[in-house]
């Protein structure tokens, strides 16, 4: 009969156990993230910012870590080192961690993303996601393959690159997930939590405001404090302060100086029970986006609402097709001037009843608008939500679905060419973002002086990132592998349109 085996031999075994499992771990992490990269991957840094930072709803979108959801459509039974690459050209913006390579397993097929710049030639990159905000043209992927198709994320403002807002420039994208309706993959409610929070409580009563209004309150707020804008909203504010009292808070404007408890959050960017009831105090939110462009709403526009609070709203200019009902914002351009707008406001500053008609909508009975209910019910990411994915894992597995579809057809092509027809080529069209060219908040762009700050920045910009976008498809026209030469590009573009050929 044997003996036991000492109590340091049976803990010996139990780490060698442990050693195993851990080193058979990392081998097979290593194999899953690695598998159709040969070569020890480069580092390399994110693409720069540009000088444009104003706030995303990414800022405030938590994201954890999830285990791979596999569609009940997807029998994709490949190895990694057979499925289609996705490459996210802003690494910044990868919604994987750890690492820069993951398998992900979407509805109906599956693909590796990465985050890894040197599989941009690969043949089995079959797409590259770009960051609109990052995204520039003397910066990109050239040569730009014939097998590889290009998607662009763009939640955030349109400031940010007016190149996306021209024809040339938004058709070098196959897929988009911007915030325009008409956008392969949706984003316009981005900044709606939920309809449970357009239906909270709200924050202050009509009672408690209109004691304060006695008390000195002002019937108005304005809080900015990112004041040159292609909106150009400080000009018409600075209008409308001439008729109607308004507390401005922000460095934008400022004539009121927030509560020092208050400070950290003179940007507007979070939703701190203090702060959310020291604006919840008025009345009237004056919500001016800082660029204008169908379906460009922010939480400018919701979170008065979810306060109880009125908006007094200029930015999407069909922002009404998205409203709880047809009586919960003032649209500033429905008025013809600051002065009429103001004797609005005091009309409804002084009538209880007219007022709390913009109100209604707490009720959900009151809620009447079909397209705002059945878009919340029918997006398949959630904000803030665990629940559900965030529309950055979403519209990284529409993009892998429609290249396994496009990769499938093209294979079913080549075999039988007079059975199988081609895929369809898909380009993005001016729909997808199309902003229009930034004019005065206030006045004829004609009667500003030469010298305006605004007039000198704004419009150009505009017209310089038009010049981009045709430049940079020149280049890819040319087939160059070089972005360095976008400017001769466009230089020859402007010798050729003054020579009347272009």
């Amino acid at each position: 009969m044997l003996s036991p085996a000492p109590p340091w031999m049976a803990e010996r075994g139990r780490l060698l156990s442990c050693l195993c499992l851990g080193l058979f771990s990392v081998l097979w992490w290593v194999w899953v993230s690695f598998a159709s990269f040969p070569d020890e991957p480069h580092v390399y840094d994110a693409v720069d910012q540009g000088p444009f930072k104003p706030q995303s709803a990414l800022a405030d979108m938590e994201f954890a870590p999830m285990s791979s959801y596999r569609g009940p459509g997807n029998q994709d039974e490949r190895s990694n080192k057979e499925l289609p690459i996705i490459l996210w050209w802003s690494g910044g913006l990868f919604p994987h961690f750890p690492g820069d390579t993951e398998r992900i397993d979407c509805a109906t097929s599956s693909c590796l993303a990465t985050s890894n710049r040197k599989v941009q030639l690969y043949k089995r990159t079959s797409s590259i996601i770009f960051y609109g905000t990052d995204f520039r043209a003397y910066e990109a992927p050239l040569p730009r393959l014939r097998h590889q198709t290009w998607a662009l994320f763009h939640e955030e403002s349109p400031m940010n690159n007016y190149l996306l807002s021209h024809g040339p420039g938004i058709r070098m994208f196959n897929y988009t997930a911007t915030f325009r309706r008409e956008s392969d993959y949706p984003l316009t409610l981005q900044w709606l939590p939920s309809l449970s929070y357009l239906l909270e409580p709200t924050v202050v009563s009509l009672k408690e405001k209109n004691h304060l209004r006695l008390k000195g309150l002002a019937p108005v707020l304005y809080m900015q404090s990112h004041c040159d804008v292609p909106s150009d909203r400080d000009r018409y504010v600075r209008e409308l302060m001439k008729y109607i009292q308004v507390d401005s808070y922000g460095k934008c404007l400022n004539n009121k100086a927030l509560p020092a408890h208050l400070e950290d959050t003179s940007t507007a960017t979070g939703e701190e029970a203090s702060f959310m009831r020291f604006v919840g105090r008025y009345k009237f939110h004056l919500a001016l986006e800082n660029g204008r462009c169908a379906d460009y709403m922010t939480e400018k526009l919701w979170r008065p609402l979810h306060q109880g609070c009125v908006p007094v709203y200029r930015g999407s200019p069909v922002v009404a097709d998205w409203m709880p009902n047809n009586h919960s914002v003032i649209i500033i351009d429905d008025f013809v001037s600051p002065k009429a707008l103001a004797d609005f406001l005091k009309f409804l500053d002084g009538n209880d009843d007219e007022y709390a008609k913009y109100l209604e909508f707490k009720n959900i009975r009151s809620i009447t608008n079909a397209r705002l209910l059945e878009a919340l019910e029918a997006r398949e990411w959630g904000v803030n939500d665990m629940s559900k994915p965030n529309y950055l894992n979403g519209f990284e597995c529409y993009v892998c679905d429609r290249e396994n579809a496009r990769l499938a057809a093209e294979q079913a092509n080549r075999k039988a060419p007079r059975t199988n027809p081609p895929p369809k080529p898909k380009m993005a069209t001016n729909a997808h973002m199309g902003c229009p060219l930034p004019s005065p908040g206030y006045g004829e762009v004609q009667d500003l002086p030469a010298d305006d700050e605004w007039l000198q920045m704004w419009p150009q910009d505009y017209w310089q990132s038009l010049d981009q976008a045709e430049g940079l498809e020149s280049l890819i026209r040319a087939n160059e592998s070089n972005p360095a030469l976008l400017w001769k590009h466009i230089q020859r573009i402007a010798v050729s349109r003054a020579r009347g050929k272009h």
